[in-house]
């Protein structure tokens, strides 16, 4: 692996747990081995330059996963897996570890192109979404708006679940999910 990719990776793992204010250049070295010098001949821009990539990196990474695991199994079982790989993620950081697109998002202030690229990812996550519950006959906007509740529902409870150390809030929020699009695509939610 490449000193960019490295960086990338580094990048990304530290977002997860520090969100972008707290992934500065000193940590990004000591975490990915790499020089500072090489930080600025692959990112010129910097540490907000770097983040931003970092973010694109893992949404477009996310968005794959999304597309594979909504295209392996039925609707009602695909919305309820996302819930449960966020919970072995939880359980296995200690809840320590979220989001990096959601740290993008908050860390506007710090690097406003890698917000740009969560909002940008998030509605990529809404379309792949939203393309599947029409492939299920759910009317266009009401597939959007519940993709959107989806994604918000997801984020929202990895985000309480790492406030409260506990992976209640996104059960509760993983099995209401599943009963929506039950309600919305007539076909059974598996228990979650």
């Amino acid at each position: 692996m490449g000193a960019r990719d490295r960086l990338i990776d580094s990048a990304i793992a530290l977002m997860r747990c520090n969100g972008i204010a707290g992934t500065g250049i000193a940590q990004l070295l000591d975490h990915s081995g790499i020089s500072r010098r090489s930080v600025y001949l692959n990112f010129p821009g910097g540490k907000s330059e770097l983040v931003a990539e970092a973010t694109r990196t893992a949404g477009q990474a996310s968005s794959a996963l999304m597309r594979t695991v909504l295209a392996s199994t039925d609707l009602a079982s695909a919305i309820a897996a996302f819930p449960d790989m966020w919970r072995t993620t939880l359980v296995s950081t200690d809840f320590t570890a979220g989001c990096p697109i959601v740290a993008a998002a908050l860390g506007r202030s710090e690097s406003p192109e890698a917000a740009d690229v969560a909002g940008e990812t998030f509605t990529e996550w809404e379309g792949v979404l939203a393309e599947r519950l029409e492939a299920e006959q759910v009317a266009p906007e009401t597939a959007r708006t519940l993709a959107t509740t989806i994604v918000a529902a997801v984020e929202g409870a990895v985000v309480m679940s790492l406030a409260t150390r506990s992976t209640a809030p996104l059960e509760r929020a993983g099995k209401q999910m599943a009963d929506l699009v039950a309600l919305y695509t007539g076909k059974r939610a598996p228990a979650v």
